[in-house]
């Protein structure tokens, strides 16, 4: 397949001031893209797009990937603004960590309306204006869509429906020439992965994902592989690409994953959990008021505390 090459192209991400949205733009304008950059806090978007450069090069737009109409008029708005809209990052997510047993029902259904619903939105708002440039829909799933883990079942429900959600939107689209893809990296850095290494429950599930098939990764891997994945206008895109062999065989591998979370363990990690999805006040209060955009800062570094799962 030809190269898509980025330099002159513009692209448009949701949750763009989250760990990997603010590591992706900055790679993203260092290829020559233009940057349209949707966060549910417009202050930051702003902030961090003149961080970038000038408005003729990246623009920041409050968006909510909750709100159709909302995403439609922002979509809109960037592509009049650059005059085009050649790719569009789906990347807004957050995560709970609690057995289905005790979690808040409502904390459920947020994960989903924003990590697989606000996908969908996203997309169906894009659509217009990528179809009329033949470009390239992504996004950001997780390795947990292969692998599923306890406590994080609507974090994993939702990977993997947008995994799932892309293969089906990709036959719909593709005779207008449109790609979709979707990107699953393992753990790496974000606040988001903080929140889980910090909470009592993921430490005991995850033990700070520092050794075995879950071992975290630097952010720059993630990014290298996403920027390498849109300029081939990928499919499926896994980080590391040691990882390719659970997204080509998901069910193959499906026993390996199971041993790894020991019976023991998981039962600790239940008792240990919070009904809200996290034992820490401000996660419970920073998913549960700033979700939609993704909008989760990059922590300041903390001792023996890595890594983010998307």
């Amino acid at each position: 397949m030809p190269r898509y090459p980025l330099t002159g192209r513009t692209v448009a991400i949701t949750g763009s001031t989250g760990g990997l949205g603010t590591a992706l733009a900055a790679a993203l304008r260092a290829c020559g893209a233009n940057l349209a950059l949707l966060d549910l806090d417009a202050d930051l978007a702003g902030a961090q797009a003149s961080s970038l450069g000038s408005t003729t090069v990246a623009r920041g737009w409050r968006a909510d990937v909750r709100d159709l109409s909302s995403l439609e008029a922002t979509l809109t708005e960037a592509a009049e603004h650059f005059g085009r809209l050649d790719v569009v990052i789906a990347g807004a997510g957050i995560d709970t960590m609690a057995p289905m047993a005790t979690l808040d029902p409502a904390g459920f259904e947020r994960v989903i309306d924003i990590n697989l619903t606000g996908v969908w939105r996203t997309f169906r708002a894009a659509l217009p204006h990528v179809s009329a440039h033949g470009g390239y829909l992504l996004a950001i799933s997780s390795l947990a869509a292969f692998g599923h883990s306890p406590l994080q079942g609507s974090y994993t429900a939702s990977k993997a429906g947008v995994w799932a959600m892309c293969d089906s939107i990709r036959l719909e689209v593709r005779h207008l020439g449109v790609g979709v893809g979707s990107a699953h990296p393992t753990f790496f850095r974000t606040t988001l992965m903080d929140d889980v290494v910090a909470d009592p429950a993921g430490q005991e599930l995850w033990g700070g994902n520092e050794k075995g098939l879950f071992k975290m990764i630097p952010i720059e891997t993630v990014v290298d592989a996403i920027l390498a994945g849109i300029e081939k206008r990928a499919k499926v895109i896994v980080a590391p690409r040691a990882n390719m062999l659970m997204a080509k065989f998901p069910g193959l591998l499906r026993p390996v994953v199971d041993r790894s979370f020991d019976r023991r363990s998981v039962v600790r990690a239940i008792e240990l959990a919070d009904p809200t999805g996290w034992r820490d006040r401000t996660a419970v209060d920073r998913y549960a008021t700033v979700p939609a955009s993704g909008s989760m800062k990059v922590a300041a570094p903390r001792p023996a505390a890595p890594n983010e799962s998307v």
